[in-house]
């Protein structure tokens, strides 16, 4: 893909969040390692509890603000047409939210503090009230300061009322996020004092003197006195980086290999949700094609891909089809995500669809032909080039895992 390959994320591959698909709402569990807090709701009424508490991530022990103890919060999953109930209880001594993004709702409804309602005050319970009028995969998050960054984020899952428009037998949420052990008002106040702080990808004089031969000096000498009225870097798509960013697969660190299974045969369906602050992923399971089917909810022309790119708050479904000639069994290193760098601006629109369209159930099934153990989603991106001893911990997050 022309750039240095430095894996970053580490997880079990593809398999399912379930033992199987119940008659009512297709089973959705989450993997074991990291996520015991996290639940399927199943019904119009739920709970949730924001409070601050101590959770492990890379190894280190963190704050982070948790939904009913977890970070991502719980997978709420329900149906197009119910009208669902939702309680948010406030146990932290600050004001929070939750907004339902990209869910049709009353404004007051909508969770975003100064807009639609006040926020949720310390110790008060606010009680979000709607009828579901639509369906797919989508997300919720605190629009509360910076609250999002620091672990306000969860799946939300609504099925819809005429069936899916694929079949499958087990599924699985990918929730991608970024994190960093720095406070997100630090990281805020860097960037306001310095727009480039985390970004290492510069131009050099070496860079000026070889455009200049190519495209004259008053045309290279005007190109860089516009990129500093903007107060930009050409080379900046990302404002942070992994200098100070982990990232995430459902909230687990690389080390912990996080894991799902499947069984022989199985059609599997693959939610990935975007809930990063910042970081832009491309998606490929390499070896594999998938078909992506859903976009932001929205069902779509399903569209044959081997990789795709899934900005920040965007939701993809999609399935793989296993090959059928040779064993799948994927090992460490096989499948990954990556976080889009400078180096890596290409655009990958063939998962886009051509939608929203809605598909029967019968036109198209993910076909899973090999017994799926798979044991790793990974990501990569380019070290900076640059020897700063800043960087010490981002080259060691970039390190290879499991080499």
């Amino acid at each position: 893909m022309g750039f240095i390959r430095r894996k970053f994320l580490q997880a079990g591959g593809f398999g399912v969040f379930a033992a199987g698909l119940r008659a009512s709402f297709p089973s959705q569990v989450w993997a074991s390692t990291g996520l015991e807090g996290a639940h399927d709701t199943g019904k119009p009424l739920s709970d949730l509890v924001i409070r601050k508490e101590k959770i492990e991530i890379d190894g280190r022990t963190t704050t982070a603000t948790t939904i009913n103890g977890s970070v991502p919060g719980p997978v709420l999953r329900f149906r197009e047409g119910d009208t669902v109930t939702i309680r948010v209880r406030n146990d932290m001594a600050e004001t929070t939210s939750i907004h339902w993004h990209g869910i049709l709702v009353p404004f007051k409804m909508d969770g975003v503090p100064g807009v639609s309602f006040p926020g949720i005050k310390p110790g008060e319970t606010f009680t979000y009230q709607y009828k579901l009028r639509q369906s797919g995969t989508y997300w919720y998050h605190s629009h509360s300061g910076l609250q999002e960054q620091t672990g306000i984020y969860g799946p939300y899952l609504i099925d819809p009322a005429d069936g899916e428009p694929v079949k499958y037998d087990r599924e699985f949420v990918v929730v991608l996020s970024d994190w960093t052990f720095e406070t997100p008002m630090r990281v805020l106040d860097k960037l306001k004092k310095q727009a480039d702080y985390y970004n290492f990808q510069k131009r050099t004089a070496p860079d000026f003197f070889r455009d200049a031969s190519h495209n004259g000096w008053r045309s290279t000498l005007s190109d860089r006195l516009i990129w500093a009225r903007m107060r930009m870097d050409p080379t900046d798509i990302l404002d942070v980086t992994g200098y100070t960013y982990r990232y995430l697969i459902n909230g687990v660190s690389p080390d912990l290999n996080w894991t799902a299974l499947f069984k022989p045969g199985e059609r599997i369906r693959l939610r990935f949700i975007n809930s990063a602050s910042m970081t832009i992923f491309d998606v490929r399971i390499p070896g594999l094609k998938m078909t992506v089917f859903q976009a932001d909810g929205q069902n779509v022309e399903p569209v044959e891909i081997e990789e795709f790119r899934v900005g920040a708050a965007e939701t993809y479904d999609d399935g793989p089809e296993w090959i059928r000639r040779r064993h799948v069994g994927f090992t460490r290193g096989d499948a990954c995500c990556h976080p889009t760098t400078p180096q890596t601006s290409h655009s990958h629109h063939g998962g886009y669809g051509h939608g929203p369209q809605r598909y029967g159930p019968d036109e198209w099934t993910p076909d899973a032909r090999h017994e799926g153990h798979a044991n790793a989603i990974q990501s990569e991106r380019r070290r900076p080039a640059t020897n700063h001893a800043r960087h010490e911990d981002a080259v060691r997050q970039d390190r290879r895992i499991g080499t």
